[in-house]
């Protein structure tokens, strides 16, 4: 359909595209920078990593030891007000009732293509990365659970569940909320500078809206190389597992183009017919993985041992979401690596807050029609109670065979993190050779719909108002492959680590855009008076007769043939 633009006036009426447009285009200079900076950085730093990898290293090294050594606290409270604005959405009477598109916006997708699809862009990948590993690295180190006699190894899985479960997702939830609200109810587009530069002096809002969307697309293209990297290194590992098949250069570039061509096909169909596939397909695998572990594992061990983690997180969650480790400050850090947040909860605090532009923006996208109570709780408690279950059974049967081959499963995790659940999935009985097959299949699938949905979020950022075509996000796929395969080719794992650290270590000042994008929301909810709901009405009528303007001082009317509305401020 066409896109109406604000006060087009046509003799013969025009379906019109919902939401209507009722944002701010930003001017050809700051366009032209938001389109030509990111990629001049972009190749401007990976040559510097590449000529200079130890000096970039030890930079990085420095700013990480900075910012857990002055900022833990900073992060932890973040996490925080992350919870208790969802909390607050969930329980408003009035917040809670607002929905994504209006009151008469119907959903897109049912239940099951939603969760799947803002599983699988969320944590997928991670969530397999992880699942295995933590419990394993963290079973003789958890604090807040040394005390736990007889299973001290619980309190790695506990720890697995508080950084992959609800407050995790709840940091996800409260930026995901913001876009939404702001693209699908106020017609501005979907993008950061938007949600965000309402709250700020009107003088202030081109400069800072050009230097906000430059960091969410720099976090974007970043975040999505240097995870295909790892993804590329990962199902390289899988493949070893039950083939034989070596994990090397040649190999990592030849998983990176398949992997890549898979997206781009993925793009091209869209949203309803290539993710929503893959994703379904994911979330078909990944039961079965879990299902299969159960039944074929140690049962009694895992069904024991899930209803002790699942007692101890619920009753330590206020301990855990609190915990900054206090004593570690009476003297300066002199290194993270002394941190245990360093090494964890900060570390995977920012790794969230990275992350958050394209999931969030991903999420934001496919939840029209829900309203922000079902929102929240639909991209909260799910998706927790999910990573939960896949950590509490992977988690306990590694915990299991680690036990039974003497320590065999943490030499894996030892030797390369991601090896840790083919080792565990090797162990067990009659279907771990297929299983082995199924959790490759999975990295593959997962890094798919993450990278897609990245795709569709950086595509956003790139090139709104305007939408963005379908080979547009293809060549979007090829960039990001590119600097994937740069970065993996050329500087090994030791860079793609390099990279992928300093980019979460932009969560910093990334952050203090999150807390501002937040607060204007909670502005926006609180002045959403009648003038703001026929506003929201009129940006997702798709009656060609309702027409939306601007006046002279930036303020949107709402006109229909032959009579004039009521005017309407843009907030």
């Amino acid at each position: 359909m066409k896109h109406a633009k604000p006060g087009e006036d046509s003799a013969s009426p025009q379906p019109v595209e919902i939401p209507r447009f009722t944002g701010q285009d930003l001017p050809p200079i700051g366009r032209l920078v938001i389109q030509f900076v990111p990629p001049v950085a972009i190749i401007a730093l990976i040559a510097v990593v590449l000529l200079n990898p130890d000096g970039v290293a030890a930079v990085i090294f420095d700013l990480r030891t900075f910012v857990t050594g002055g900022f833990t606290w900073m992060f932890i409270l973040y996490s925080l007000f992350a919870v208790a604005v969802c909390a607050w959405l969930v329980f408003s009477k009035t917040a809670g009732r607002v929905r994504l598109g209006g009151p008469s916006a119907e959903k897109e997708f049912g239940n099951f293509a939603w969760y799947s699809m803002l599983f699988a862009c969320g944590q997928g990948i991670g969530l397999i990365f992880w699942s295995v590993a933590e419990p394993i690295m963290l079973r003789d180190e958890s604090p807040v659970f040394q005390a736990m006699e007889g299973n001290v190894a619980g309190g790695g899985i506990v720890w697995a569940y508080f950084h992959w479960g609800f407050t995790a997702w709840a940091m996800y939830c409260v930026v995901a909320v913001c876009l939404a609200y702001s693209h699908h109810n106020l017609g501005k587009t979907l993008t950061f500078r938007e949600a965000t530069v309402d709250i700020l002096p009107r003088w202030a809002q081109g400069g800072a809206g050009v230097v906000v969307e430059l960091l969410a697309i720099m976090a974007t293209i970043l975040g999505l190389s240097t995870s295909f990297g790892f993804a590329a290194m990962q199902f390289s590992s899988g493949l070893t597992s039950f083939t034989g098949l070596a994990s090397t250069p040649i190999v990592w570039l030849i998983v990176i183009v398949g992997l890549g061509t898979l997206t781009a096909i993925s793009a091209f169909f869209g949203i309803s017919k290539g993710m929503r596939m893959i994703s379904e397909t994911n979330s078909i695998l990944s039961v079965v993985l879990v299902v299969a572990v159960f039944v074929f594992g140690p049962t009694l061990f895992i069904v024991s041992n899930i209803t002790q983690t699942f007692g101890s997180y619920f009753t330590n969650f206020i301990n855990m979401s609190f915990w900054t480790d206090a004593p570690s400050t009476s003297e300066p850090l002199t290194s993270w690596q002394d941190s245990w947040n360093g090494w964890w909860t900060v570390f995977i605090w920012c790794w969230v807050i990275a992350f958050s532009p394209f999931v969030a923006g991903f999420i934001a996208r496919i939840s029209r029609g829900r309203t922000l109570r079902e929102f929240v709780i639909g991209v909260t408690i799910v998706p927790s109670l999910i990573v939960m279950v896949w950590i509490g059974v992977l988690g306990s049967a590694a915990i299991f065979y680690d036990d039974k081959t003497e320590r065999g499963v943490s030499a894996a995790v030892n030797a390369d993190v991601a090896s840790g659940l083919f080792a565990t999935l090797e162990m067990i009985p009659i279907v771990g050779s297929l299983l082995l097959v199924v959790a490759t299949v999975l990295v593959a699938t997962y890094y798919v719909t993450s990278l897609d949905a990245g795709t569709y979020a950086l595509a956003d950022f790139v090139s709104s108002p305007k939408k963005a075509g379908a080979w547009f996000r293809v060549v979007l796929v090829a960039s990001i492959a590119a600097v994937a395969t740069i970065l993996l080719t050329l500087g090994g794992s030791a860079v793609v680590d390099t990279v992928q650290t300093g980019t979460i270590i932009g969560a910093f000042p990334f952050s203090v855009v999150i807390m501002l994008m937040i607060a204007n929301m909670i502005r926006r909810l609180l002045k959403r008076d009648r003038a703001i709901k026929q506003l929201e009405k009129a940006v997702n009528d798709p009656d060609p007769n309702v027409k939306i303007s601007f006046d002279t001082n930036g303020e949107v009317q709402t006109t229909t043939v032959a009579r004039e509305s009521s005017r309407l401020g843009a907030q």
